[in-house]
């Protein structure tokens, strides 16, 4: 097995662990967002898609579930909340990233900010120090990216162990898991595998573990789960798009920002690229 075969592999492990995920089911943080009507969802591939939802929902049942469950049980509370900001940590330059490339400069310095508060302060993360001073946590994504710049989502799918997803959403979680630093870092060493690995398991665990009393009432109050829980991702992910957009274009008004991009550059975030978008720890 070549170097490059072998760094491959490491790259996608993480996307495969953290797929054995809370995107299992609902992906996980989509239920504890307030919502709007997301309208129709266009899911031309709906049969295939259930039988993938089916199976999803059986490993969810039979594995994550339980662990989530004992991990929440057993775990005190601030110990959970400690593991949680960490992983948050560690997305943290992914989010930079994608706030630098959305053009909203005010999402940007937030995240720079509290990458490097909970780093020093925050013992690597473990405590969330930044929200204390003001810095809260945003979760983005290169899905939501895409979506910014344009970039219709497509057909709605569920991938195995991933969950809810669409076209856009998809090439976005294939480009934020192959562009973690974290993972570049550790794919470059030998044993690089297990933090990839190990960093995906506890992530899904994590969020797991932090809807549970959420997905249990989704599931005991849908005549269709499959149906609930597809209408669930769409009305999350396009609270998650308008405000990116909202942000991005507020920031890009603000003054100086023509500057910051390029001088004497026009302004305005409709000036961005277009591409496409996809899917969320």
């Amino acid at each position: 097995m070549t170097h490059r075969t072998r760094h491959l592999m490491r790259r996608g492990a993480r996307a495969t662990a953290a797929g054995l995920l809370c995107g299992l089911t609902v992906g996980c943080a989509a239920p504890q967002a307030q919502v709007a009507d997301a309208g129709e969802v266009y899911d031309p591939l709906e049969p295939v898609n259930r039988v993938i939802f089916d199976f999803n929902t059986a490993v969810d049942d039979v594995i994550l579930e339980p662990v989530a469950r004992g991990y929440a049980e057993i775990v005190p509370p601030p110990l959970q909340d400690g593991v949680t900001n960490f992983l948050r940590n560690l997305r943290t330059p992914v989010i930079f990233a994608n706030e630098v490339l959305q053009g909203d400069w005010d999402g940007a310095e937030n995240a720079a900010a509290r990458f490097f508060i909970n780093s020093i302060a925050g013992v690597g993360g473990l405590v969330d120090v930044a929200e204390l001073n003001g810095y809260e946590f945003q979760d983005e994504d290169f899905g939501q990216t895409l979506a910014v710049w344009g970039v219709e989502e497509g057909p709605y799918l569920v991938i195995p162990f991933l969950g809810p997803s669409n076209f856009r959403d998809a090439v976005g979680t294939a480009v934020d898991a192959y562009a973690d630093p974290f993972d570049i870092i550790a794919a470059q060493h030998e044993d690089g595998i297990w933090f990839i690995v190990g960093r995906g398991i506890l992530s899904a665990i994590d969020a797991r573990a932090r809807n549970l009393d959420t997905i249990e009432d989704i599931r005991a109050s849908s005549l269709d789960y499959y149906a609930s829980v597809r209408s669930i991702y769409q009305q999350f992910r396009n609270a998650q798009i308008r405000d990116s957009e909202a942000e991005a274009e507020a920031s890009s008004d603000a003054p100086g920002a023509d500057e910051f991009i390029s001088p004497g550059a026009p302004s305005g975030g409709g000036d961005l690229p277009g591409a496409d978008d996809f899917v969320s720890p």
